[in-house]
């Protein structure tokens, strides 16, 4: 259907304004990108993503888990982010901290020693308060606690899996990434729902007995369960449409739809052909690509420097975690720089940026001299 666009559409590159931030620190794990319903990208220098999981692990708590023991919001709020605690792998480095990141603590596995260290940080709080807690007739009881904290562990592999950059949930016994690609990293409407959860309480039960709320935190969990049943459903009609359609004549061999928030009718794709990728805007209702973002990138040849860089440490870890790997090189005096790119956040608002990707400088000889994470520098390992 959709065959060889123009030549002033493949390649073309989408400018974004002036006075929208354009720094190559974006590409930071601590730095996301959030796109307006337009695609254009828009950074955010404070990490949002974690507050999904904080409101998740507080509603899960007060749908009924606090009911059980006593520091059980506070418990499972904690434990519900604490799977980011692998974000201090960057003290070794930008490289070792991607290569890490969304690893052994957000695996089935990890999660027992995360809920461990929550449900020890928990009972070194409760020591140091005197052993008092804000529901008097309530004790503490930490076997449960243990099993709350793992729950809320849970929902957060969940949530992190419902996204595009994906999970590994079953480290170490397989590092294969999963992903489900129906919601964007940053959703401001699970923030309305999971918010509303928490605060219709406190203003329309200020006069029942501690502790309450299970009925709207309750009715927010299944807010958000029906937010990603309709957002699955038009996920799959866009997918489907695409998966019947030609692409230079022939069917495509993969396609993927990535999210936009908010909007649940505008998704970004990305088909793969046997020599090319095209990439653009799709429409779930009509299964049409927006011909005006149509991008169609010929898949470059392999040469002995980036097959050098995709054995390196670098490497190795992008290529098991990009689903649309585009590998680019380019000289440097005499060594060579081998850009690593993931098409799946190639976006048409951020086209031409570095949003999670890296590059692998070779030397003369094809030895490693600089593995880079962004911009940020890391040598290569011993």
């Amino acid at each position: 259907m959709w065959g060889q666009p123009s030549p002033a559409v493949r390649g073309s590159q989408t400018r974004l304004p002036p006075d929208w931030c354009q720094k190559s620190s974006c590409a930071r794990l601590d730095c996301r990108e959030r796109l307006s319903p337009r695609g254009l990208g828009l950074c955010y220098k404070i990490p949002l993503e974690p507050i999904t999981h904080f409101l998740t692990g507080a509603c899960l708590a007060r749908a009924g888990f606090n009911r059980k023991t006593a520091l059980a919001t506070a418990t499972m709020t904690l434990a519900a982010e604490a799977p980011d605690l692998d974000v201090l792998g960057s003290f070794k480095g930008p490289v070792f901290a991607f290569a890490h990141h969304r690893g052994f603590t957000h695996s089935f596995l990890g999660l027992f020693l995360v809920s461990a260290v929550v449900t020890g940080f928990m009972y070194l709080i409760w020591r140091l308060r005197g052993r008092k807690t804000n529901i008097p007739n309530l004790p503490p009881r930490w076997g449960l606690l243990f099993l709350f904290a793992y729950i809320a562990g849970l929902s957060h592999i969940l949530l992190d899996f419902t996204n595009n950059y994906g999970v590994r949930p079953f480290w170490p016994f397989s590092e294969k990434w999963y992903s489900w690609d129906i919601v964007f990293i940053v959703e401001p409407v699970l923030y309305i729902f999971l918010i509303a959860g928490l605060a219709a309480p406190l203003l329309f039960s200020r006069h029942k007995p501690w502790p309450r709320g299970r009925t709207a935190a309750v009715f927010a969990l299944i807010c958000v369960a029906g937010l990603y049943a309709v957002r699955d459903y038009e996920h799959r009609k866009a997918k489907n449409a695409l998966e019947a359609q030609t692409f230079e004549t022939s069917p495509p061999g993969r396609v993927s739809i990535y999210p936009y928030p908010v909007r649940l009718t505008r998704w970004y794709a990305v088909v793969e052909t046997r020599d090319s990728f095209v990439s653009s805007d799709v429409n779930s209702i009509s299964g049409q690509l927006d011909p005006a973002e149509l991008l169609t990138i010929t898949k470059p040849p392999e040469t002995p420097a980036t097959r050098a860089a995709k054995r390196s440490y670098f490497g190795r870890a992008y290529l098991a975690w990009a689903q649309y790997p585009l590998v680019t090189e380019e000289k440097a005096g005499t060594d060579t720089v081998v850009h690593l790119r993931d098409l799946r956040f190639d976006y048409p608002g951020m086209r031409g940026r570095i949003t999670l990707s890296g590059s692998v400088e070779l030397d003369s000889n094809l030895h490693v001299v600089a593995e880079r994470w962004g911009n940020s520098q890391q040598q290569p390992p011993d």
